[in-house]
Formats: structure tokens, sequence, C-alpha cells
């Protein structure tokens, strides 16, 4: 996880996770659209993820 995919994800969730595909591209956006702060923690948890 580097420094610019966690900036990324804290200003808009959706671009820092599309290279994991589409599933969670859209599953950040829709959290994204429901509040931000929903949208970031699930950027940041697939991030994290090693898979």
């Amino acid at each position: 996880m580097s420094f610019l995919r966690v900036l990324l994800a804290i200003i808009f969730p959706p671009l820092s996770v599309i290279g994991k595909g589409c599933g969670s591209f859209f599953i950040v956006l829709l959290l994204t659209f429901c509040g931000w702060v929903p949208g970031v923690i699930a950027a940041l948890i697939i991030l994290n993820n090693p898979n």
C-alpha cells in the first residue's frame, strides 16, 4: 500500500481501488455515494488486503 494510493483513497476512494477489479470499484463507488467516510474505510480495507 503506497502513500499515493492512501492519499488517493482519502481524496477520491473509487479511483484508488480501480486496479483491484471492477467489483471493488463499484462497491467503493456505492459506499462513497452513501457517504464519504464509508467509501474511504472500504477503500483502505481493500488496499490493505494483499490478495
